[in-house]
C-alpha cells in the first residue's frame, strides 16, 4: 500500500509543478503561495475536530509542527522562484537533488539501513541528475543563472528536512494522526505567509482567489498528494519513499514539451529512464 501511495504523490507532486508554473504567469510568487496555503488549510477545516485532539496529551509536538511549517515556509519560497525562472523539465530533474539529501539525513537521524539495493538506486538516480547538468550539447539547458540553481538546491535541503519530520511525526509511538499534522502545520504555514504579506507591506489581489482558478487547483491536488504520503510514512521507510517519489519526473518533463513547449525532451526522457531504473532497483 506504500509503494500505491507514494507513487501516487510523485505522480501529484508533478502535475504540481507543472501547474504552480501555470499559476505564476497569472499572479505573483507571494500571491500564488498565500492563497494556495490558504485554500489547502480551508480544505482540510472538517478535520478540526480530530486537530484539536493534539491537546489531549500531545500538544507539545505543535512546537515540532510550527518547526516543519517554518521549514516548508523556505523551502517554497526558494523553489516557487526557481519554477518562475527556469524551464519545468529542468526543475523536475534538479529537484532529484533531494534524494541523496533525504537519504543521507534518514540514515543519519532515523537509523534506517543503506542496503545494496537502495545504494545501487541512488547512484543510479544520482547519474541521472548529473548527465542533465553535465551535457549541454546533448539537452543540457543554457544560459541559467546559478543563483536559481542554488534556490532548488536550498529547497531540496529544506523538504528533505520536512520528510525526515514527516516519517517522526508519522510513528505509532508519537499518536499524531494524518489530519491533526496536515490541519496543524497548514494553519502555521499560511499564518507564516500572512505575515510574511504583512510585514513586507506586499500587496496582493485578492481576486486571484478566483481569477487563478490553477491555485485551487493546487490546492486539492496538494491536500490529496500530502494525505497520501502521510498514510505511507507510517508503514515505508523513508529511503524507498523518497526513490519513488521521484516517478514526479517523468510527469514534470512531459509537462514542459506538452504545455511550454520545452526543447531536449528526448536527452530528458533518457536522464529520467536512468532514474526511474534506479528507483526500480531502490525498493525492489
Amino acid at each position: 500500500m506504500w509503494i500505491f501511495l507514494s507513487g501516487a504523490y510523485g505522480i501529484l507532486k508533478g502535475m504540481r509543478d507543472v501547474i504552480k508554473k501555470l499559476a505564476l504567469k497569472r499572479s505573483s510568487t507571494i500571491e500564488v503561495l498565500f492563497f494556495y496555503t490558504l485554500l489547502s488549510f480551508v480544505f482540510v477545516l472538517p478535520w478540526a475536530g480530530d486537530a484539536v485532539q493534539i491537546f489531549n496529551g500531545n500538544n507539545h509536538y505543535l512546537v515540532l509542527i510550527a518547526v516543519k511549517s517554518f521549514v516548508i515556509y523556505i523551502a517554497w519560497i526558494c523553489s516557487f522562484s526557481a519554477i518562475e525562472h527556469l524551464p519545468i523539465g529542468f526543475y523536475g530533474l534538479m529537484d532529484m537533488s533531494r534524494v541523496i539529501i533525504t537519504s543521507v539525513l534518514s540514515l543519519v537521524l532515523l537509523g534506517e539501513t543503506m542496503t545494496l539495493d537502495k545504494a545501487i538506486g541512488m547512484v543510479l538516480v544520482l547519474d541521472g541528475l548529473l548527465l542533465v547538468n553535465l551535457t549541454k550539447k546533448g539537452g543540457g539547458e543554457e544560459g541559467i543563472p546559478v543563483k536559481y540553481i542554488v534556490l532548488v538546491l536550498v529547497s531540496c535541503f529544506m523538504n528533505s528536512c520536512s520528510e525526515i519530520f514527516d516519517k517522526w511525526f508519522m510513528r505509532p509511538e508519537t499518536g499524531i494522526t494524518t489530519g491533526q499534522l496536515q490541519f496543524w502545520y497548514l494553519f502555521f504555514l499560511t499564518l507564516m505567509y500572512f505575515l510574511h504579506i504583512i510585514i513586507k507591506r506586499i500587496h496582493i489581489d485578492w481576486t486571484m482567489l478566483w481569477k487563478n482558478w490553477f491555485i485551487p487547483l493546487l490546492a486539492v491536488l496538494f491536500v490529496i498528494g500530502d494525505k497520501c504520503l502521510f498514510i505511507a510514512n507510517r508503514t515505508g521507510d523513508v529511503i524507498p519513499i523518497t526513490l519513488i517519489k521521484q516517478c514526479a519526473v517523468i510527469v514534470t518533463i512531459l509537462g514542459g514539451k506538452i504545455v511550454f513547449k520545452e526543447k531536449n525532451i528526448t536527452f530528458k526522457v533518457m536522464c529520467a529512464v536512468v532514474i526511474i531504473c534506479g528507483i526500480l532497483i531502490g525498493v525492489k
